[in-house]
Order: C-alpha cells, then sequence, then structure tokens
C-alpha cells in the first residue's frame, strides 16, 4: 500500500507539472499575442488631444468649439488615399491646415490667445469608444495645444475617422477591418471577453513609459 501510495504521488505530481508546464505556455503565448496585436492597433492609430487653455465655463466651451471645426475639416479632407501607411504623413502634411482652421475659431469666438499643433508620441490609457476597446500605450497623437494647456483635455481616435460618434457618445460600428491588422482588429473588438489582459497590459504600459521617462 505505502509503495502504491508513493506511486501514485509521484504520478500526480508529474501530472501537475505536464498541466503546470501547458498552462504557463499557453499564458505566455496568450499574453504574448495579446501584446502584439496591441502593439499593432498603436501602430494603425492617430489619437487627437486638445488641451484647453483653463477649466474656466468659457475656455472648455471654445475647447469644444475648436474639436467640432478639427473634426469637420478632418472629414473634409480625409480621402480614401490616406491609409495606415501613410497616416502618419498625411497628418503631418494637415497640421498647418488645421491650425489655421483653430485659429480661426478662437478668433470668430473673441479669444487672444493662440494655439499649437503637433504631431508627438504621447501615451494613452485604455480608452473605449462604444463598442470599441483600445489598448494602452504609446500613440502618435495629433496634439492641440489651445493658449496655455492647463485644462482639462479631450481625445479620441483621429485615424481611424471614428471621433464624431465618440464625441456624441453614440455607439460606433466603424469598420476597423479595413484599417487593422487581424488581430488588431479582434482584441478592438473583443469587448469584455479580454478586459484583464486589458488591465495586465496597461499596468506594464504604464511602468515601461515610467521609465523610460526617468
Amino acid at each position: 500500500m505505502y509503495k502504491l501510495k508513493c506511486f501514485n504521488d509521484r504520478k500526480d505530481k508529474m501530472l501537475l507539472c505536464v498541466v503546470s508546464v501547458f498552462v504557463a505556455l499557453y499564458v505566455a503565448f496568450s499574453c504574448t499575442y495579446f501584446a502584439g496585436a496591441s502593439k499593432s492597433v498603436r501602430e494603425d492609430v492617430v489619437r487627437l488631444h486638445i488641451l484647453a487653455n483653463s477649466d474656466t465655463k468659457k475656455d472648455q466651451e471654445i475647447k469644444l468649439k475648436v474639436r467640432d471645426a478639427l473634426l469637420e475639416k478632418n472629414t473634409a479632407i480625409l480621402s480614401d488615399g490616406v491609409n495606415t501607411d501613410n497616416a502618419e504623413e498625411y497628418f503631418e502634411i494637415s497640421k498647418d491646415e488645421l491650425l489655421k482652421t483653430t485659429r480661426k475659431v478662437l478668433k470668430e469666438n473673441g479669444f487672444a490667445y493662440d494655439a499649437v499643433i503637433t504631431l508627438e508620441k504621447e501615451f494613452f490609457e485604455t480608452r473605449e469608444y462604444g463598442d470599441l476597446i483600445f489598448p494602452a500605450g504609446e500613440y502618435t497623437a495629433l496634439k492641440v495645444v489651445l493658449g496655455e494647456g492647463s485644462g482639462k483635455n479631450w481625445w479620441c481616435v483621429m485615424f481611424p475617422p471614428m471621433c464624431v460618434p465618440a464625441a456624441d457618445d453614440v455607439e460606433t460600428k466603424e469598420n476597423t477591418e479595413d484599417y487593422l491588422t487581424f488581430s488588431g482588429n479582434e482584441i478592438v473588438n473583443g469587448g469584455k471577453k479580454y478586459i484583464i489582459k486589458f488591465k495586465l497590459l496597461e499596468v506594464y504600459e504604464k511602468l515601461k513609459n515610467s521609465m523610460s521617462n526617468v
């Protein structure tokens, strides 16, 4: 009986080890796949980030007017020729025209301060847009600073063009598969089934971002 018990114990331990290895490999593969898919999303997306001059009611209101004007302008000049390969180049070329639009809105509404628009890398937390979820990490962003840029900000996805429905809190059904990789589109449209991975990825990306800024 003792020998049989020892044999069973060894067999159980071996089985546990084998199961543990398979679980570890599955988790590693799953997380690696998710991280790679998230990276592809960040590479294919351009964010819009607008910083208000201050938190006063007037400055926050003009921020939203600038937002609406930029989104309308973006819709007008965004052609079928813009894709994930040339989106950054497109916004780099178009930012002067978008700045003119911003300054026009400020002037027409009686604001004396200026604005600055740059295309740069910025860190964003995980964000939901209707049914879509965009992973945390560093994205290319069209950054619009109004005046001192000390007020609450507003941001969304400028490319693919889905800012308008996000701004109005309406669920968007954008055909993201036209812009994102297969794996990227899968996680963006994956909803709550990836919620834990989104959380873990955000913690990792925050740590990585804070270390890079030291």
